[in-house]
């Protein structure tokens, strides 16, 4: 919760992949609060009130995984939501005669973008953005479980971070934009 609060406000693309995360260690606790309660909330040095809320927190994001039956995959809507702003901003971008540094970027990733798209074996329909954070997780996936990633990958890599990197900060002055 403190984690998602920070990321959320600082970089979008990073609070999307830290919540598929959270999904994933959710279910890797088998939506057993008590698990997480144990192994994590308790390993906070906070005051009991605020791992109450932290506790509160992973009950709600629980509920909802029972309630949009997310409990072996998938992820929940409030993080789709997420995704799908991301994306519309994207397009937006895309769209959009003055952005032509943004436009020169994403065509530089596409063929990256393409060849992953290529790769999937889910019949999973993605649009550019949630294609690019999947890719992501994916590359976070394999070097927490420790396996090799090829140059070729790791180039691949660095340049859709950098796209998603200058997506997110596009989004943080949209969504204040939007706010007044």
């Amino acid at each position: 919760m403190i984690i998602a609060k920070q990321k959320k406000e600082e970089n979008i693309a990073e609070y999307i992949l830290y919540m598929w995360q959270v999904e994933d260690i959710i279910r890797g606790y088998q939506l057993d609060i008590e698990q997480i309660q144990k192994n994590i909330v308790d390993q906070y040095q906070q005051p009991d009130e605020v791992k109450k809320e932290i506790r509160d927190w992973y009950e709600n994001l629980i509920a909802m995984m029972h309630l949009e039956h997310k409990e072996q995959s998938g992820h929940l809507q409030i993080n789709i939501n997420q995704v799908n702003d991301l994306n519309d901003l994207h397009n937006e971008l895309l769209q959009d005669p003055k952005e032509i540094q943004y436009n020169a970027l994403f065509f530089k990733v596409l063929p990256f973008l393409i060849e992953f798209r290529n790769k999937l074996h889910a019949g999973e329909e993605m649009n550019d953005v949630h294609l690019a954070l999947h890719a992501m997780y994916a590359i976070l996936l394999l070097r927490l479980q420790k396996k090799e990633v090829s140059e070729d990958t790791m180039v691949a890599v660095r340049h859709i971070s950098g796209l998603l990197a200058v997506l997110s900060e596009k989004y943080k002055t949209w969504t204040t934009d939007s706010d007044e």
